[in-house]
Parts: C-alpha cells; sequence; structure tokens
C-alpha cells in the first residue's frame, strides 16, 4: 500500500481550504503539512524542491508532484476512482463542472482575490489605504462576478454544476468567502447566491467550517478596524 498523499496548504489560501475540505470529504489518505504564507515559508529554498512555483496547494503523491488545485482534485479524483456527486465519471456531468472551474479563473478567483488583496493584505502589509477608485474598480468587477453567479449559474440549478453538489461549488465557495475579510456583503441583494452559499456549507460540515476556522477568526478581530 502507498503512502498518504502529502498536502501543502495553508488555511488562508482559498484553493487550499477547497483541496483541503476535498481530501476529507473523498475520504482520501494525505499528510497534513501546513506552509506559513504570512512567514514566507513558501519561498524558502527547501519548499523550491516541494514545488517548483513556490505557491500552495501542492501534492507530493509518492513522489509524484503537482500544483494547481483544479490539476490536483482532477488526478485525485481518477486515481482514487471518486465515485458519487463530487467529481462524477459520467463525461457530461464532469464537463460542467470543468466548465465552471475553467470560468473561475478569470471571474471568482482573481476578481475575489484582488478586491482581497487591495483592502485587506496591501493594508496591512504597507499600512497604507487604497484609493477611493481602486476600490470602485475592483469591487465593480466582484460585482459583475456575484451577479453573473446569481443571475446566470444558479438561475435553474440548485448548485453550479446541476442540482447535486460537486467540486465546483466548494472551489466557488472558498473564493467567495474571502471577501469576510473585507467590507463587502457578498449575500446583499443576491437571494440565490446567499442560499447556495449555505447549501454548501451544510453539504459539507463540519469539514467546511474546519477549514474556514482561521479565516472566521480573522475576520471577527479585524471587522472592526475596516
Amino acid at each position: 500500500m502507498s503512502a498518504p498523499v502529502k498536502f501543502y496548504y495553508d488555511l488562508l489560501s482559498q484553493p487550499s481550504r477547497a483541496m483541503l475540505i476535498f481530501l476529507k470529504l473523498a475520504k482520501i489518505p494525505f499528510e497534513s503539512l501546513p506552509v506559513a504564507l504570512r512567514k514566507a515559508e513558501h519561498l524558502s529554498e527547501e519548499f523550491r524542491e516541494v514545488n517548483r512555483f513556490q505557491k500552495v496547494p501542492c501534492i507530493n503523491d509518492n513522489g509524484f508532484k503537482l500544483s494547481e488545485s483544479v490539476a490536483i482534485v482532477r488526478y485525485l479524483a481518477n486515481k482514487h476512482n471518486i465515485s458519487g456527486n463530487w467529481y462524477p465519471k459520467d463525461v457530461k456531468k464532469q464537463a460542467l463542472i470543468d466548465e465552471y472551474l475553467e470560468w473561475q479563473h478569470n471571474n471568482t478567483r482573481i476578481s475575489c482575490a484582488l478586491y482581497f488583496q487591495l483592502l485587506w493584505l496591501k493594508p496591512l502589509l504597507t499600512g497604507k489605504k487604497p484609493s477611493p477608485e481602486s476600490v470602485a474598480e475592483h469591487e465593480k468587477r466582484v460585482e459583475d462576478t456575484l451577479d453573473a453567479i446569481e443571475n446566470i449559474w444558479l438561475e435553474k440549478n440548485s448548485f453550479l454544476a446541476g442540482d447535486e453538489i460537486s467540486v465546483a461549488d466548494i472551489w466557488g465557495a472558498c473564493e467567495i468567502e474571502q471577501l469576510l475579510l473585507t467590507p463587502f456583503d457578498f449575500r446583499k441583494g443576491r437571494p440565490r447566491l446567499s442560499a447556495w452559499m449555505d447549501r454548501v456549507r451544510s453539504s459539507s460540515n463540519p469539514h467546511y467550517d474546519e477549514a474556514h476556522k482561521v479565516l472566521a477568526k480573522i475576520a471577527q478581530k479585524t471587522s472592526a478596524k475596516l
């Protein structure tokens, strides 16, 4: 029997949280190896040997090294023959999941991440507040993305790729949760998105809450300063 996959992650990383939730839901054996981004552990020469791009999440599966969370989830789902709704074998169902995962790169991920960096991360690192113009520009992109999820992706479905939860929902929800560290209320005026976020959480708990415990704690501490 091969050793558990080595999983490198940081709970402040959106795709790291998504991958952690997936590993637990799919019951894939793994060795937990946290990497503290805030301490720049990912930039060390030692970690370069783990991942040439020096980012998280990444895995080392008995010598096979892989980065990029979408590539990892596809690899692990195929290797471990994951059945059911998370990443099904049916080619059409799988294609609908992939459709969102591909769309997310230039939409949910980039818009939410850049807004989070502008409103929370950069001020923390530099002590400088962003300009109102930059805030308005990035907020508009977030609004457009979330409105697309509200009015297109969830127009007829309970979940992003149909009526069953899948990895698409885990990846999408984890990106949106990052906005908890900003003043932006992503639920306001978006009843479908709000109900969907609740369904994703309830369908994947207790793992969802466990993966977001650090984010929630930081949000509580910093919300009064925003």
